[in-house]
This record gives structure tokens, C-alpha cells and sequence, in this order.
């Protein structure tokens, strides 16, 4: 094989909320960490144990304001992407370095804002009086029989 392949795919959720960064011209940035959980059985004391891995992830223009408006802290996301590593000099004059994942695609798995709706939306139907009349039919009724 000739090719090379930079494939990212991660299920996880937010360990932050978005933060955007404008540019002028008008694009823009949004960086979140994503945590990654892998669960294990250590063989010596039959313990569950947790491994989490942090990415960091980086969405941009249009993808970014989207992520920012609907996700937050604690939500659950299929992201795919690439990975990119970039150095900076810091204030110190030291070069840092870090790696990211360059989104390219993205779906909401589970969100507060949906989960709260949903909750929203099961208590008022705990609420609602299904009053039909002796269990009747009423002449309004839409049935056909």
C-alpha cells in the first residue's frame, strides 16, 4: 500500500464546555477535551477498573458554533477527525507542544439540553387528564368506528 491513512474515530463526552476563539475575517474555533473510558478486569484481584484518555478537539467555523450551542459539559459525542500535532513559544520562550484532533465530522449522542427537555416533556404528559367520558366516544372524536 502507497497511501497513508490519519483516521480518528471517538466516542465520549465533554470534559468542558466548548471555547470558542473568533479570528478576524470572521472564522472561528471551538476546543473541548473529549474523555475516552476503557473498563477492565484486573486478573490478580478480579477488580473493575477505569482507564480514562483525554484528546483534545478542535472544530472550526460553522461546526464550531454549532457544537457550542448545543453541547456542554458531561454530553456524549461521536466525533471523526485527524490527528494534528503544532508548537507554539510560550511566554517563557520555551516551545510547547501538544496534539489535537481535527473534527471533520460529529453527532450528538446524548445532550443535557435534550435530556432535559425530554424530562420536561415526560413530566407534563404525567400531568395530562385523558378525560373521555365514561370511555365513551364523544362526537368530536376523529375515530372511524
Amino acid at each position: 500500500m502507497n497511501g497513508t491513512l490519519n483516521k480518528v474515530m471517538l466516542i465520549g463526552h465533554l470534559g468542558d464546555d466548548v471555547k470558542m476563539h473568533y479570528f478576524d475575517g470572521g472564522n472561528c474555533i471551538g476546543r473541548f477535551p473529549l474523555a475516552t473510558n476503557e473498563v477492565y478486569i484486573n486478573k490478580t484481584t478480579n477488580e473493575k477498573l477505569t482507564s480514562t484518555e483525554w484528546h483534545n478537539l478542535v472544530v472550526r467555523n460553522k461546526a464550531a458554533e454549532i457544537c457550542e450551542k448545543y453541547l456542554s459539559k458531561g454530553d456524549k459525542i461521536y466525533v471523526e477527525g485527524r490527528i494534528k500535532s503544532r508548537q507554539w513559544q510560550a511566554e517563557d520562550g520555551q516551545t510547547k507542544y501538544t496534539t489535537e484532533i481535527q473534527v471533520t465530522e460529529f453527532t450528538f449522542l446524548t445532550t443535557k439540553k435534550e435530556t432535559e427537555l425530554n424530562k420536561q416533556n415526560q413530566d407534563s404528559n404525567k400531568n395530562t387528564n385523558f378525560d373521555n367520558q365514561s370511555g365513551r366516544n364523544s362526537d368530536n372524536d376523529d375515530l372511524p368506528y
